[in-house]
């Protein structure tokens, strides 16, 4: 059995890693990787932290997505050399060989080596010494504190192949001409190259962004392009509401949103919009539980997609985006914390609020890391392929006694409650991966008295009367990976935003036939979604088994022939 990292190595395999991610936006599942050099320890711990988030160690003649170096500078110009002299047959088309200085005492890269190197987003220098991208990251190396909205935005798109590939299909087919869309998302890179591939098929866009979701350097790229935006990251309550108003009065055809607040927002405020819209589609679960509601009312107006249902979205966003991009931003902003703040380190606890896809994703990455992860779940189903997965399983206020980070991944109002928050351990560090509105209960902890105190960025102390310790809640309670960080993974989102693609060719090749209800995502959205990525990754999948074609008079033989022929 091979020995466990001690906790040191253990946090340097976890800060490169989160490296990476936080200065590419990149995956780490499903990419193939290579280590070299370095000492033997070391490269120990990182391949089996890369190996339990899902990525894969290459053979010896398959491309290489992620090159880890670790060792002297000349090892790493020959395993540079030889990762990109793999014949081009298996290079998919766009692929980047990311570089990554993981030098633990000292650099193990030699930038200079490379020839001249250009900035290609924030922390990541390009290389263009071949017909194939090279980029260069050091994790020894803070990216500049500079927005680089229009470097992030190229960036994005070239990682966005399944989503380019869906808009290049409805540019080609004419299908958005004339089409108003409105897209009412997280507004930052990778929705910013949703809208422009929009356009370029053939649509007006017009975008809308909660203040919190959004970028106003990327907001500025958007409305330099010409398309109008409605969004301000300093909006208040009541701006914020005129801001969606005001969106909705350029009279979309399509809505595609996140959490369904502007779907709902037209039911309420704009009825007249409802009878010349399409549809809609939703990205979100919660956003769905809401929807769902309308339409066992009778209240819903207008047909939307469950994008959020579709497999190509629920398994991978939900589970490996949310999962990487929740966990890591939260131990990104504990890192920064001042020493003796709180108690997360490598080893130690984790309650995960919720076993869906989110609570799944969020367990796994934080096992991944280091974390003894105990699971508290109401469905006693899933609480039952918790343990299953390995966890522990325990009702939330006595998990949380002895956790050192809680993180809840629920979507569901008052699920962290005050009783909750005064069970937590001292110090403990109380975050949300699920992301609405009172997921953590700050409003009634501060209304029975709770005092609250600034220790760092996006980190507050919530203190109760008579207690004699408080705890940490990150960023007001609010979904992690979007309000302190860049949101989920790129590769993640362009496999939900091709969804979305797809959700707006159903609807508009058939949206009168659709009822005013929630309605699923057509399975062959699925399938093209799922080959098309697979063949980005560098994978191919079985071609699909033709069914025997069946008179259309005839039954299936209902019989059985286990004993015999029948009579």
């Amino acid at each position: 059995m091979p020995m466990r990292p001690d906790p040191d190595t253990l946090a340097w395999a976890s800060a490169a890693v989160r490296h990476l991610a936080r200065t590419t936006n990149l995956l780490i599942a499903a990419r193939r990787f290579r280590i070299i050099g370095g000492d033997p320890r070391d490269a120990a711990a990182l391949d089996a932290l890369l190996t339990a988030l899902g990525a894969r160690a290459a053979a010896a003649d398959e491309r290489i997505d992620h090159l880890w170096c670790l060792g002297t500078p000349e090892q790493s110009a020959t395993a540079v050399q030889s990762a990109i002299a793999v014949p081009a047959a298996d290079q998919p088309r766009g692929h980047t060989l990311v570089v990554i200085d993981a030098g633990r005492h000292q650099p193990a890269v030699d930038e200079d080596a490379f020839g001249p190197v250009t900035p290609v987003r924030p922390g990541v220098l390009g290389v263009p010494m071949t017909s194939d991208d090279v980029s260069l990251v050091s994790t020894g190396r803070e990216p500049e504190d500079d927005p680089a909205a229009e470097a992030r935005l190229r960036w994005a798109r070239r990682a966005m192949p399944v989503s380019r590939a869906v808009a290049a299909e409805l540019r080609d087919q004419g299908l958005l001409r004339g089409t108003r869309i409105g897209v009412a998302m997280v507004l930052e890179p990778k929705t910013a190259v949703l809208s422009l591939l929009l356009r370029e098929a053939g649509a007006e866009v017009v975008v809308y962004a909660h203040a919190d979701e959004t970028d106003d350097a990327v907001a500025a790229v958007l409305r330099r392009t010409g398309l109008p935006v409605f969004a301000d990251s300093s909006a208040t309550l009541d701006e914020q509401k005129a801001l969606a108003l005001a969106m909705l009065d350029t009279r979309p055809h399509v809505l595609l949103d996140d959490g369904a607040h502007v779907i709902r927002l037209a039911h309420q405020e704009r009825p007249d919009l409802l009878p010349t819209m399409v549809g809609a589609a939703e990205e979100t679960t919660s956003g769905l539980t809401a929807l769902r509601v309308l339409a066992d009312r009778g209240q819903l107006g207008i047909p939307v997609v469950a994008v959020n249902d579709a497999r190509t979205k629920t398994f991978f966003d939900n589970r490996y985006g949310t999962g990487q991009s929740t966990v890591f931003a939260v131990l990104d902003l504990v890192d920064a914390l001042p020493s003796g703040t709180h108690t997360v380190r490598p080893g130690g606890s984790a309650v995960v609020v919720g076993y869906g896809h989110v609570g799944e994703g969020v367990a796994l990455v934080l096992r991944a890391l280091g974390f003894h992860v105990t699971v508290a779940e109401t469905d006693p189903v899933r609480a039952l392929q918790a343990r299953f997965a390995g966890h522990a399983v325990a009702p939330l206020i006595e998990a949380v006694r002895d956790a050192d980070l809680v993180m809840s991944a629920t979507g569901v109002a008052d699920t962290i409650t005050v009783e909750v928050l005064r069970a937590c351990a001292a110090d403990a560090v109380v975050a949300v991966a699920g992301g609405v509105d009172q997921e953590i209960a700050i409003d009634a902890a501060l209304a029975t008295g709770a005092e609250r105190v600034v220790v760092g960025r996006k980190a507050e102390r919530f203190t109760f009367p008579g207690a004699e310790h408080g705890v940490l809640v990150l960023d007001d309670g609010g979904c992690i990976n979007i309000t302190a960080a860049e949101g989920n993974p790129i590769e993640i989102m362009d496999l939900s935003f091709a969804v979305q693609l797809g959700a707006v060719r159903m609807l508009l090749e058939r949206g009168d036939e659709l009822d005013r209800a929630v309605v699923p995502v057509d399975p062959a959205v699925d399938d093209a979604t799922a080959r098309a990525a697979l063949a980005a990754f560098g994978s191919r999948a079985e071609p699909p088994v033709p069914v025997a074609a069946q008179p259309a008079d005839r039954q299936p033989d209902v019989r059985t022939t286990r004993f015999g022929a029948p009579a």
